[in-house]
């Protein structure tokens, strides 16, 4: 018999799930003013590569809000999105910490560490929140991983601030973003993967004989 294809219902979504996007979507908007602000002020590369995050993090919780309710395949694919963009953002922190160590110039370390501080309490509180969804499609594994790398990226950035403090150099803060760079590529690889995994799952079961 022939392959007839069709799309499957879409599972509806746990709506605890959407609440807390939306209150993670708030904090992350939020905080990506502070440390954005914080890290002109502070001249650190981590905590612009923080910020950048958070923003980065808050077009992510907004896109999955928006397939939610749709079928795996456009849940698969706004993950894909997702993904390319985190490792997007490492690349350019690479570049840019890469820029800033040839320029010379040592970071403010006491507002380095007193946002990063900040910056940990809001993310810890946003990815225990979403620590119960970690195993769910590629899109809500996105979002935990998203939390997870930010509050790991916090408690570097304050590292950074001691070894700023401790050294007198940049050399810490610039390290750090390399680490946070890193880590942003590695979890978009993770996402990306996965993403094509449920968009290959989800095509193959639209198809009935």
């Amino acid at each position: 018999m022939a392959c007839r294809c069709s799309a499957p219902e879409p599972k509806q979504p746990d709506p605890r799930f959407r609440v807390a996007l939306w209150i993670a979507l708030s904090v992350n908007l939020s905080m990506f003013v502070v440390e954005g602000i914080a890290s002109m002020t502070s001249g650190s590369v981590s905590l612009l590569a923080d910020a950048i995050d958070f923003f980065g993090d808050s077009a992510n919780y907004l896109l999955s809000l928006t397939v939610l309710s749709m079928g795996m395949i456009w849940r698969g694919r706004a993950a894909m999105v997702k993904g390319l963009t985190m490792g997007a953002f490492g690349i350019f922190v690479l570049v840019r910490a890469g820029w800033v160590a040839t320029q010379g110039t040592t970071p403010e370390p006491f507002t380095m560490g007193v946002i990063g501080l900040l910056a940990l309490v809001a993310n810890m509180g946003v990815a225990v929140m979403l620590f119960r969804f970690r195993e769910g499609d590629s899109d809500m594994r996105s979002v935990w991983l998203c939390s997870r790398n930010d509050a790991i990226g916090n408690i570097a950035v304050m590292a950074a601030a001691l070894g700023v403090f401790g050294t007198g150099s940049a050399w810490p803060d610039l390290i750090v973003a390399g680490i946070m760079g890193g880590l942003a590529i590695t979890a978009g690889f993770s996402v990306v993967r996965h993403a094509r995994s449920d968009i290959r799952e989800a095509r193959q079961a639209s198809c009935t004989t």
